[in-house]
């Protein structure tokens, strides 16, 4: 296909233009709004919340927060009663609230309710018609800010990341190749990819519920490995060139090679982001298909369009003075050669340095507290952590999350009521408690509980587990965001395992089958799991312990997002494993060729060192640009993609993986004659050394040639 795609470019590329136009036309014809899906099915969350929806139409859609403060004096309540007016005249409102005034009058709290949830809303559109509502409260003299589900979902996207990450790659290929054209392929390929890529979630979002930062974190892992994939290929392209094959020949070749250690390596990556749905929270799910669309598309790219522009560009991908005939060019690192052969003299000392650093990182995770974000994680400029603040001061903290006890009057008799609730305003912790509302038939009934701290404390699930422990009879149970956030931190934890379970073992039986080795795929395993324990360990440290979280554009410390555990887990095990794969192919090629066990990884690092290297600064730049993102959690999983890259990158393919390889010898490659019989045959390589069994057999011509 290589090779095909080299002689006969412009069909590749015909296609690919024919592609990005017709799924980006139906993508904006027929594509559908994002909507994130929180159902935790089993839980006492869930069970409340659906009781809302089935008896409480006006409590169980959106809401939205007005806080007016006057700016001098107090707040003039006619005013505020004509925005509520104004407010209550707004599409898919079913009630506003009356005004919650604060104790010295200077605020006025209105809860705006509306009759579907924020899914069926666009949020930006709500939010800018409440301003308009609220206009006239700004103009006289009063500071207007909005919170609740409505502001905390608008997403205002403005392309910053993706530009730092592109301009950062492409600098850094710049330097890596010395050519604008090299420099530039693999950025446009992996943008092609990218583009049907975002604009396949989209097409799915009007079929299924794609969370709303699934697009986000889509792009970002789709920018950094399909410009590594893309980079893999190009640059066995090149070495080709510099072993004197004509450019057909030698992208076919680096097709045949380094491709189809692009399509193990993307495999791979979407098998661990099917674990995802594991977690059988909708959310996840659906991230993990939308990343696995675009993914998938890189991969495509990479080995198909890709081969076309390098038959295009020539000799173009190379430096002018390497394009003379004759000119010798450097295919590997002599620095990389030297630093293997020493960590290879002296590998327990290395090894056991390398593991020390690891394990040091990754100590504070230890104590790692995780709590989906809220308004207080965002910056102090942005409205919904202005109107936070501005209830914490003036209602106390807890009101910012309160806790909605809803009672199944058909299963608890209406009698009790009264007792109940006296029963839960004495519950330590709880600072007030509404009367009770009930549902328009009244066979349900709502409690208002308002916590004496806010809902991000570390007290606060200890407090809902009282409640349903203690207080609550069959029947009841609580729900609210805060409540919603206790059982989704649960759920995630629980389901953790699970997924890191089979991830971490489908990941291995693929190595397993490809490299026909039961060591190397263990050790491989082990190592991600070291680096991942690593960059949780530093993300514990920059957002729990607040070393550097105002550098991150955070006014303070917060806790690790609960989605962050399961979404990096899935995504670093899979991204991880394409350096193991490249770095593995190589070596076990020169092992093929040569039979030498120590020789063939100095010289495969010394082969890949370079690009491996260059492809890490490409991804760590990307997911750095990620960092700047607003969101709390694209945030988080920037820093911790970014710190877990660098460190694989540098001390496991630097120093562990050629420090263990040196220990291990010719045992890396060891499989037991049973398991060799059953092991299906995939040859990424080339052929087998004498002696070995498969060299035996006939030597295949990849199907990517």
């Amino acid at each position: 296909m290589g090779k095909a795609a080299a002689l006969r470019p412009w069909r590749f590329i015909v296609v690919w233009v024919l592609l990005v136009v017709a799924v980006g036309g139906v993508a904006a014809t027929a594509g559908g709004a994002l909507q994130d899906d929180y159902t935790l099915k089993g839980t006492g969350s869930q069970e409340a919340t659906d009781l809302l929806k089935e008896r409480f139409p006006a409590l169980s859609g959106a809401d939205a927060r007005v806080v007016v403060h006057a700016k001098e004096g107090k707040a003039d309540q006619a005013r505020v009663a004509e925005a509520r007016t104004r407010l209550a005249a707004l599409p898919h409102v079913s009630a506003v609230d009356p005004p919650r005034p604060s104790a010295d009058g200077t605020t006025a709290l209105l809860t705006v309710r509306y009759d579907v949830p924020v899914t069926d809303l666009k949020p930006k559109d709500t939010l800018d018609r409440l301003r308009s509502a609220t206009g006239g409260l700004k103009s006289s003299g009063h500071r207007v800010e909005f919170g609740g589900q409505v502001p905390e979902n608008v997403q205002a996207p403005d392309g910053a990341a993706e530009a730092v990450g592109i301009v950062a790659a492409l600098i850094i290929l710049l330097l890596a190749f010395g050519s604008v054209v090299a420099a530039g392929l693999p950025l446009v390929v992996a943008l092609a990819g990218l583009g049907v890529g975002v604009s396949g979630i989209t097409i799915l979002a009007a079929f299924a519920n794609v969370a709303t930062t699934a697009p986000t974190v889509a792009i970002m892992i789709g920018l950094g490995v399909g410009i590594d994939y893309a980079l893999f290929i190009l640059t066995r392209h090149r070495e080709g060139l510099a072993e004197g094959l004509d450019v057909p020949e030698a992208v076919g070749r680096a097709n045949a090679t380094a491709g189809m250690s692009v399509i193990f390596a993307g495999v791979t990556v979407l098998l661990a982001l099917c674990g995802l749905v594991l977690s059988q929270v909708p959310v996840f799910m659906t991230m993990g298909f939308a990343t696995g669309i675009v993914v998938a598309l890189t991969v495509a790219s990479a080995v198909t369009l890709l081969p076309a522009v390098l038959g295009l560009a020539g000799k173009r991908v190379l430096r002018k003075r390497d394009r003379v005939e004759g000119a010798s060019i450097a295919t590997e690192s002599p620095r990389v050669r030297h630093w293997a052969e020493r960590v290879g003299r002296r590998p327990w000392a290395w090894g056991l340095a390398a593991l020390t650093l690891l394990l040091a990182l990754a100590a504070p995770a230890v104590g790692m507290r995780t709590w989906p974000s809220d308004a207080s994680s965002e910056p102090t400029s942005n409205t919904v952590r202005q109107a936070y603040d501005l209830v914490a001061d003036k209602y106390g903290p807890g009101a910012n999350g309160p806790l909605l006890v809803t009672v199944d009057l058909k299963k608890v008799s209406p009698e009790s009521l009264p007792g109940l609730s006296a029963k839960l305003a004495a519950t330590e912790n709880i600072a007030s408690v509404t009367p009770p509302q009930y549902s328009p038939d009244r066979s349900a009934a709502v409690l208002i509980a308002t916590p004496t701290f806010g809902p991000q404390n570390e007290d606060i699930t200890g407090l809902v587990d009282g409640i349903r422990e203690d207080v609550l009879p069959p029947g009841a149970e609580v729900t609210g965001l805060t409540a919603i956030f206790v059982d989704l931190s649960r759920v995630l934890d629980e389901r953790l395992w699970p997924v890191i379970g089979v991830v971490v073992a489908t990941s291995f039986l693929m190595l397993l089958i490809v490299f026909r080795s039961l060591l190397a795929p263990l050790k491989a395993a082990a190592m991600n799991l070291l680096s991942i324990g690593a960059a949780y360990g530093v993300l514990t440290a920059v957002f729990q312990w607040g070393w550097g979280a105002e550098l991150l554009g955070l006014p303070h410390s917060v806790p690790v997002s609960s989605f962050i555990l399961l979404l990096m887990f899935a995504v670093l095990f899979g991204v991880s494993m394409d350096y193991e794969v490249f770095l593995l192919s190589r070596v076990r090629e020169e092992y093929l060729r040569t039979g030498d066990a120590r020789t063939s990884v100095t010289t495969g690092l010394a082969a890949t060192g370079r690009v491996i290297s260059s492809a890490a600064m490409i991804m760590v730049a990307v997911f750095l640009g990620f960092a700047l993102d607003p969101g709390l959690v694209v945030k988080q999983m920037g820093v911790g993609l970014a710190v877990a890259v660098a460190l694989d990158a540098t001390l496991i393919r630097l120093v562990l993986v050629p420090a263990t390889m040196a220990l291990m010898g010719k045992a890396n490659w060891w499989l037991p004659g049973w398991l060799d019989r059953i092991v299906p045959h995939i040859d990424l390589h080339a052929p087998s050394p004498p002696g070995d069994p498969a060299a035996a057999r006939p030597e295949r011509e990849s199907i990517m040639n």
